[in-house]
């Protein structure tokens, strides 16, 4: 943590001009993270407004919703953006099928802290690829915050196959919180994906995302699918919807989500 503390301002310093403004690009909505970074000197709020997962076995039954979940990215130049993120509320609601017993716990989420630095095509056009570490800080409680600190680096890249499709990869390395809270384990994830440009307001991603999560409890390996919309009302407002399915039994069976983007 030290050195990714030393590190910011470092890559600050080396980091190109400041440069004109370009087409917004949000992080939302999908599975996988662009490559692309915000404009110099603009901020970007993005919030999903409701997100639900469930989990489901022939034991038991758990439903997890977040509300506002929420990311600030901040354009420091023109290829490097600073990252905010929080949960502010979270909803974990278990049913134990042989007990008969329903638990439901209400929480805030963690923090994270990061920045991408783009080395190539920072507004995402032709081949682009970034670097985007991070840290999450345990603000939060369990089952809605880690309980510990965690961190790690997002490679994403992208490449333009034509007007109207784009080729997407995020592969990442997680330095994971243990499940029960105290300490961390390696965790690797690797997400690729089809953009599809609809129209010149709306746009589509089609994705499929393998993870290896090494917890002392037990190693899983998950694999799922994604199909997301989003809709720019305006050149700087996307709203946002999404669904991901479990494609093993590793995986949660199925996610529902909706957001909002604004950059200002």
């Amino acid at each position: 943590m030290r050195f990714g503390l030393i590190a910011i301002p470092l890559v600050f310093s080396m980091a190109p001009a400041f440069a004109e403004d370009r087409d917004y690009c949000p992080a939302r909505p999908g599975l996988g993270t662009p490559a692309c970074t915000i404009s110099p000197g603009r901020v970007s709020l993005e919030t999903g407004l409701i997100d639900w997962t469930r989990e489901e076995d022939s034991d038991q039954r758990s439903d997890t919703t977040l509300f506002g979940d929420t990311l600030v990215r901040i354009g420091l130049t023109d290829s490097v953006e600073a990252q905010i993120g929080w949960t502010p509320y979270g909803h974990a609601r278990t049913r134990d099928r042989i007990a008969g017993t329903d638990e439901s716990t209400d929480r805030i989420g963690d923090a994270l802290l990061g920045f991408k630095v783009n080395l190539h095509n920072p507004d995402g056009s032709g081949f682009s690829i970034a670097v985007q570490p991070f840290v999450t800080l345990p603000v939060g409680k369990a089952p809605i915050g880690a309980g510990d600190w965690g961190a790690g680096v997002v490679v994403p890249m992208s490449v333009d196959l034509s007007d109207t499709l784009s080729l997407q990869f995020s592969p990442e390395a997680d330095a994971a919180v243990d499940q029960d809270g105290e300490g961390r384990h390696f965790a690797a994830s690797g997400t690729i994906g089809l953009g599809i440009a609809i129209s010149d307001a709306v746009g589509g991603t089609i994705e499929f995302q393998a993870l290896r999560d090494e917890d002392p409890s037990g190693s899983t390996t998950q694999s799922l699918a994604s199909v997301s919309l989003g809709w720019m009302p305006s050149q700087d407002l996307q709203l946002d919807i999404g669904v991901a399915a479990g494609l093993n039994r590793d995986a949660p069976d199925v996610e529902l989500y909706v957001g909002v983007s604004h950059q200002f």
